[in-house]
C-alpha cells in the first residue's frame, strides 16, 4: 500500500509531486534542494550553506516517516559544478558517520529554483 509522507519541516513539493512515498517498508524521497521550510525561499550562500539545508530538508523528511539517516540505502546527489564534490563529501559525511549508503553523484546543467545542489534518497525501515 502507498502512503504519501508529508512534512511542515521540509519543503513543500513545488511541482505535481511528494515529498515522499512509503511503500512498504521503502521510503522513496523526492529530490531536496536548499529551500527554508520555514520561508519557502532557497537559502542564500555558497554550496556549503545550501549542502547543509539540504541534509537538514532530508533529516526532517525521514523523520516524518519515522527514520532516521541510519535508514537511508541510496542517495544520489545532482550538483550543477562537479568542483564542489570535495565540500559537498565533508558536509555530506557529518550526517552518514558510519555504514553510509550507496551513492551515484552527477553534474547537472541547472537544477530548480537555481540551486546548487539537490539529493534524493531511498531508504528502508
Amino acid at each position: 500500500m502507498k502512503k504519501v509522507i508529508k512534512t511542515d519541516l521540509a519543503p513543500k513539493a513545488i511541482g505535481p509531486y511528494s515529498q515522499a512515498i512509503m511503500i512498504g517498508d521503502f521510503l522513496f524521497a523526492s529530490g531536496q534542494i536548499a529551500i527554508d521550510p520555514k520561508k519557502s525561499e532557497l537559502v542564500e550562500g555558497g554550496i556549503e550553506v545550501q549542502a547543509a539545508q539540504v541534509m537538514e530538508n532530508i533529516k526532517n523528511l525521514l523523520a516524518g516517516a519515522g527514520m532516521d539517516f541510519s535508514h537511508v540505502v541510496k542517495t544520489t546527489i545532482f550538483l550543477t559544478d562537479i568542483n564542489n564534490f570535495s565540500l559537498v563529501n565533508e558536509i555530506y559525511g557529518r550526517y552518514f558517520s558510519e555504514e553510509p549508503p550507496a551513492r551515484s553523484c552527477v553534474e547537472v546543467s541547472c537544477l530548480p529554483k537555481g540551486a546548487l545542489i539537490e539529493i534524493e534518497v531511498i531508504a528502508h525501515k
